[in-house]
């Protein structure tokens, strides 16, 4: 909120506000700034001062005027901002006259520049104080005092990845009955780099995609760029649209999807998992049509025991297992992997060589001891009984604030109807310093939608939930 006792004035938050919106792309090209009139309503201020502000950004080259129009973010903010903020993929713009919702690479800028220092319900990850643990500066400790450090340090480590971590993992997929062994596995620089590989390695521009929908907006963003053709599948309580899959399939020659992007369990934004009926079906249509399936099983560590896992029932034949550790045990170690059959496996290392070389064995010895001694699955466990009974209390709060649930709660997230538009909506929480992830943003074609997602850790907080309500009535 602006404040009088700050050391600047009134006109130079306001205008500072909305320069940074603009500079990170909260505020997208084309956007329309709100009018004096409502500007001065939303922040308290007079409407004297709102029109200082915005000509402050006029000065600024952010905004332009229109004749009977309004303020408008300039189109040559992205070329202004620098590679840095370039976004992630095309942007789908709305009509002007209506304000735009962040899009999959503000969202994720949101992870690293938070709008306020509130809790942030729109986030895709755990509060850093719940990730807190012993556990993980001993095992950096642990590989760190060995007296090969220095060795591994002074040259390349293995071009798939450490070999304690890659035996570590099999192990670990052993038990979600996936099998996999070292030689199958490939380490890599997060998850989303091993949903990458696989793309750069399958397909060429042009190749039409399978991906569900509602699905991760930054896996439409990113193959947007790469070129290729989506196809959404809608995605229901017990897995895919089959009847949509197999129409794709049926396309000519040309058409025909060589690709399906599926997370199995704990959906990102539903929290649907997979039945064994519908995985049957899925892998059934992947023989009979010749497609690979991904299948991102980045909340693996969240999922119920003996969670239905189409690389469990295809072996790893046509099926690609990833995953990763950014989420629950520590963003900042980067380490993802993939698993794939052994004829593929050598292809996706190849593409991940001309990437990257190799990855960090530092950060990889300390995984591997982490899992080996019992620490990560304990940690996880911690994560989920906390989490639990977050949800709880996230739930009766927005059932209270006049919200209906799209999807029973399960996992991290939670697919919440709101009644209003969620784009203009978000735009009217970002300036109570509330960052949310609008229904709009899990869609290949951004159509407006109702829905929001919300993170369970992150939504518990009361004063939230009363600010959204006090908002909503106001659109």
């Amino acid at each position: 909120m602006l404040t009088r006792t700050s050391t600047q004035s009134l006109t130079e938050q306001l205008a500072g506000r909305f320069a940074e919106r603009i500079r990170t792309r909260l505020l997208a090209p084309g956007a329309r700034l709100p009018s004096v009139r409502e500007c001065a309503r939303q922040h308290g201020v007079s409407p004297h001062t709102v029109v200082a502000a915005y000509d402050q950004l006029l000065a600024q080259g952010l905004v332009e005027a229109r004749r009977q129009r309004g303020f408008f973010v300039r189109d040559a903010i992205a070329a202004q901002a620098g590679p840095a903020l370039a976004p992630v993929g095309p942007q789908v713009q709305p009509p002007v006259a209506q304000p735009v919702a962040a899009d999959a690479s503000a969202l994720i800028r949101g992870m690293f520049h938070r709008p306020s220092d509130k809790p942030q319900p729109g986030m895709g990850v755990f509060p850093a104080e719940w990730l807190e643990a012993p556990h993980v500066t001993a095992a950096v400790r642990r590989v760190t005092s060995s007296r090969a450090l220095q060795d591994f340090s002074l040259q390349y480590g293995e071009p798939a990845g450490d070999g304690g971590l890659r035996r570590s993992l099999a192990t670990k997929l052993a038990a979600i009955n996936v099998p996999a062994g070292p030689e199958q596995i490939v380490t890599t620089v997060g998850a989303t780099q091993a949903l990458d590989i696989v793309s750069r390695t399958l397909l060429r521009p042009g190749d039409p995609v399978m991906v569900e929908e509602p699905g991760w907006a930054l896996e439409f963003a990113r193959l947007e760029a790469l070129g290729m053709r989506i196809l959404p599948v809608p995605r229901k309580a017990d897995g895919p649209d089959l009847d949509v899959m197999e129409r794709y399939c049926q396309a000519g020659d040309g058409h025909k999807p060589k690709l399906f992007i599926s997370v199995s369990v704990l959906h990102n934004p539903t929290g649907y998992s997979l039945t064994p009926g519908s995985a049957h079906r899925v892998l059934q249509l992947a023989n009979r049509y010749d497609f690979h399936i991904v299948e991102d099983d980045t909340y693996s560590h969240l999922a119920p025991e003996h969670a239905t896992r189409l690389c469990a029932m295809d072996g790893l034949q046509r099926t690609i297992y990833v995953s990763g550790f950014a989420k629950v045990l520590a963003p900042n170690w980067r380490i993802g992997f993939l698993a794939a059959s052994p004829d593929l496996v050598s292809r996706l290392l190849e593409t991940r060589l001309l990437a990257t070389l190799t990855t960090p064995s530092l950060f990889e010895r300390a995984l591997a001891w982490v899992i080996d001694q019992g620490q990560l699955r304990r940690h996880a466990e911690r994560l989920r009984l906390r989490l639990e009974g977050a949800r709880g209390r996230t739930v009766k709060l927005a059932l209270a604030a006049g919200c209906t649930l799209a999807s029973e709660p399960a996992g991290l997230f939670g697919w919440v109807d709101t009644g209003v538009d969620t784009d203009v909506l978000t735009q009217r929480m970002l300036d109570e310093g509330y960052l949310l992830a609008p229904g709009s943003l899990f869609h290949a074609r951004r159509p407006p939608s109702t829905l929001m997602r919300i993170n369970f850790a992150t939504a518990q907080d009361a004063t939230f939930w009363k600010v959204f309500s006090r908002v909503r009535v106001q659109l």
